[in-house]
C-alpha cells in the first residue's frame, strides 16, 4: 500500500471521527430538549483493496446518523396519551358539574327539598296562620329557583363543552397540517441523516400532541412518511395531505357534531383524546343529569299539584295548582315556578273548614312517597348525586392508573432514547482520542513523504 493510500485512510478516519464528535456534541446540547432522540454515529469500513496477495483496509466512513427509537414503545405511549387526554378532559368538564351538587358546601337541592316539605309540616300545626302559609310559598319559590338555576347551569356547562369541542377540532386540524408538511420534508431527505432525524423527532412530538386530542392509529410508509387515521378508520393524514375535520350543528340536539373529510359523522366514534372526553361529558353525562333533574321536578310538580287540588283554601274554595304545570314534553326543572301568590289560597284543609290541616299533612307526607321512578324525592336525588360521584370517582381512579402507566412508559423511552451525559462524555473522549491518533498518522505519513522526497534528491 502506498503512502498516499495510507494518507487517505487516515484522512477518512479524521472525517469520520469529526462527524462522530459532532453527533456526540449535538446529543449533549439536546440532553434536556423534550422529544429529542439520542443519535448514534454509525461507522463502517469501506471495501478493502487487494494488491497481489495482500488485502489492505481503506479506512472508515460515517455511513449514517441513527436515532435511537423504539417504535413499539412510541405506539404504546401514544395509546396511553389518548386515554389520558380523554380522562383529563372528562374530569375537567365535570368539575363545575360536581360543584352544583356539593351539599357539603351548601350547593344542591337537598336543603331546598327538605325545607319545602318541612314547611307543609309546620303549616299543619297552625293551618290558619298567614305568615306560616307565606313560608310555604317562600319555600316553594326557593325550591323552584334551585331547580331552575341548576337546570340553567347544566345547560350552560353543556354549551361551554360544545364550544370546547369546536376548539379541539381546530387544534386537531392545525396539528395534522403540520404533520403532513413534515411528511413531505422527511420523504424528500435521505433516511437516517441528521436533518431527517430532527424532523422525525418533531413529527413524533406532534403526533403525541394529536394523541392527547383524538384517538389515532399510526401506519408507517416506506418513504418515511406516516398515515394517521382515527381508530374508526377516518383518515387524518395521508402522506403530504391533511384531511381536515369539520363541525356542524345537529338540529336535534343543538350541539356541534364532528365530521371527517369524507363528510361522515364520526362524533360517537371518537373514542379517546380530549375530544372523546368532551363529547362523553357533553352528550352523555350532562344530558343524563338534566333528564334526571327534569324527572325529579316533574314528579314533584305533578304530585304536589294533584294533592293541592284535592284540598281547600282558607275560604273553603277548592285548591288549584301550586306549581305551574310543566310545558309540553314534561320538562319542568328549567321552568319550575310557584303560581300561588296569596297565602290564603294555600289548600291546607281537607274538608273545607278553616281549621282543617288534613291536606297540609298529606302534602308533607309526599316526601316519603315514591314520586319519581319508584323512589321518594330525597332518595331519588341522593342516588342521582351518588351516581355522579361514582362516575367521577371511577374516572379519577382510571386517570391515576393511566398516568402511572404513561409515566412508566415515558421513563422507558428516556432510558432508550434519552441522552446520558456520562455516556456522551465517554464518547467525546473516545472520538477525540481516535481523531488525535488519525492526525498523528497523517503527521507521520507527511514526514515519511518528505524523507522519501529528500532521499530522491540525494
Amino acid at each position: 500500500m502506498s503512502l498516499s493510500g495510507g494518507l487517505w485512510t487516515a484522512v477518512s478516519a479524521l472525517n469520520a471521527d469529526e462527524g462522530a464528535l459532532q453527533v456526540t456534541a449535538n446529543n449533549v446540547a439536546n440532553a434536556n430538549t423534550p422529544g429529542y432522540s439520542r443519535q448514534l454515529p454509525v461507522l463502517v469500513e469501506p471495501p478493502p483493496e487487494q494488491l497481489g496477495n495482500l488485502i489492505f483496509g481503506t479506512g472508515v466512513t460515517l455511513e449514517q446518523v441513527q436515532s435511537v427509537r423504539d417504535g413499539v414503545l412510541e405506539l404504546r405511549i401514544q395509546q396511553q396519551q389518548q386515554q389520558s387526554g380523554k380522562l383529563d378532559s372528562f374530569l375537567n368538564a365535570l368539575q363545575p358539574t360536581q360543584q352544583l351538587f356539593n351539599e357539603a358546601q351548601g350547593a344542591g337541592l337537598e336543603s331546598a327539598l327538605g325545607a319545602f316539605f318541612n314547611s307543609w309540616q309546620q303549616l299543619s300545626t297552625n293551618p290558619t296562620d298567614l305568615p306560616t302559609r307565606q313560608q310555604v310559598i317562600d319555600a316553594g319559590q326557593t325550591l323552584a329557583t334551585a331547580f331552575s338555576q341548576t337546570a340553567a347551569s347544566l345547560a350552560g356547562q353543556q354549551s361551554d363543552l360544545n364550544q370546547s369541542v369546536t376548539q379541539a377540532v381546530a387544534q386537531v386540524n392545525s396539528l395534522i397540517s403540520q404533520i403532513a408538511a413534515l411528511n413531505v420534508q422527511i420523504a424528500s431527505l435521505s433516511p437516517n441523516t441528521s436533518g431527517d432525524n430532527q424532523l422525525v423527532d418533531q413529527r413524533t412530538a406532534l403526533i403525541g400532541q394529536l394523541s392527547q386530542l383524538i384517538d389515532v392509529s399510526n401506519i408507517a410508509a416506506s418513504d418515511g412518511s406516516v398515515t394517521l387515521t382515527t381508530t374508526s378508520g377516518s383518515a387524518l393524514v395521508v402522506g403530504g395531505q391533511s384531511m381536515a375535520l369539520t363541525t356542524a350543528m345537529n338540529s336535534s340536539t343543538g350541539m356541534q357534531d364532528v365530521f371527517d373529510a369524507q363528510g361522515n359523522d364520526i362524533t360517537i366514534k371518537i373514542a379517546a383524546g380530549q375530544l372523546g372526553g368532551l363529547i362523553q361529558a357533553r352528550d352523555q353525562t350532562i344530558p343524563g343529569l338534566r333528564s334526571q333533574l327534569d324527572a325529579l321536578a316533574n314528579g314533584i310538580i305533578a304530585a304536589v299539584n294533584a294533592q293541592h287540588a284535592a284540598g281547600f283554601t282558607l275560604s273553603g274554595a277548592a285548591g288549584g295548582n301550586f306549581f305551574a304545570p310543566p310545558p309540553a314534553g314534561g320538562v319542568g326543572a328549567a321552568a319550575m315556578a310557584v303560581v300561588i301568590t296569596d297565602p290564603a289560597q294555600i289548600a291546607a284543609s281537607s274538608d273545607g273548614t278553616a281549621g282543617s290541616n288534613g291536606n297540609a299533612v298529606a302534602l308533607a307526607d309526599l316526601r316519603a312517597q315514591n314520586l319519581v321512578a319508584g323512589q321518594p324525592p330525597d332518595a331519588y336525588y341522593a342516588n342521582m348525586v351518588a351516581n355522579l360521584g361514582s362516575t367521577i370517582q371511577n374516572a379519577t381512579a382510571a386517570q391515576q392508573a393511566t398516568s402511572q402507566v404513561l409515566n412508566q412508559l415515558q421513563n422507558q423511552r428516556g432510558a432508550v432514547s434519552g441522552v446520558s451525559l456520562d455516556e456522551e462524555a465517554a464518547n467525546l473522549m473516545k472520538y477525540q482520542r481516535a481523531y488525535q491518533a488519525a492526525a498523528r498518522v497523517v503527521t507521520v505519513i507527511d514526514q515519511m513523504t518528505q524523507w522519501a522526497v529528500n532521499l530522491g534528491q540525494d
